[in-house]
């Protein structure tokens, strides 16, 4: 099996800009006499490029193919707050962007492409982040019994097809179908197929987004 190629310690990183994270101390994202300056002369906080934010999603996980790019919406999994408390971004903010598929030396997979903040509908601001390269896979074969990698799955509509037809479990289609796009089309494409190894894909542990740029929040 292909292992993850896995971020840098989340807590080294963190600690590294200067960022907590815990239950009980939120995620912080300036240093005091920053976020003071920020605040006082412009009315607007920034948030550092390097910074983590931890994301959560509605499935356990998400299934997609190394080929294929599919719409992709999380959840910040936590509050973002300035050392005085001031929340920044909140619990449950959207951030919207693709799962798209990367190479990486001789290895291909999926990585998650973060282009929009959503603190509540009037606040949107263009954002550049991105997950760690994801390239963890599980081989589903025919007539081996792997229809359970659908269970419970938001699945990319190709790896949704892949499944349907290696397993002949119709009930596939009826599951999350990332971006609401439909199988048939996909469906003939894959006919004949005995087995497929698609990118499995746990959110929480993979896709927290490391920002490429600062976000200036007004």
């Amino acid at each position: 099996m292909i292992t993850s190629q896995k971020w840098r310690s989340a807590t080294a990183a963190i600690l590294a800009l200067g960022i907590t994270v815990g239950t009980s101390a939120p995620l912080v994202v300036a240093t005091p006499a920053e976020a003071q300056q920020r605040i006082s002369q412009f009315d607007s906080i920034r948030i550092p490029s390097g910074s983590v934010i931890p994301v959560s999603y509605e499935k356990d996980k998400i299934v997609v193919t190394r080929e294929e790019t599919a719409p992709l919406t999380l959840t910040v999994a936590q509050d973002i707050r300035t050392p005085q408390g001031r929340v920044l971004i909140p619990r449950g903010s959207e951030i919207v962007g693709v799962l798209q598929p990367v190479t990486r030396g001789n290895q291909m997979g999926t990585q998650f492409i973060a282009r929009e903040l959503i603190i509540s509908r009037p606040q949107r601001y263009r954002i550049d982040g991105n997950s760690g390269i994801i390239t963890r896979t599980q081989r589903a074969q025919k007539g081996a019994g792997t229809g359970s990698l659908a269970q419970g799955a938001a699945l990319g509509a190709a790896a949704a097809a892949a499944l349907a037809g290696i397993t002949g479990d119709k009930a596939i289609a009826t599951e999350e179908v990332l971006g609401g796009a439909g199988i048939g089309a996909i469906a003939g494409v894959l006919l004949g197929r005995r087995s497929v190894d698609v990118l499995v894909i746990r959110p929480e542990q993979d896709l927290a987004v490391r920002l490429r740029s600062d976000i200036v929040l007004r």
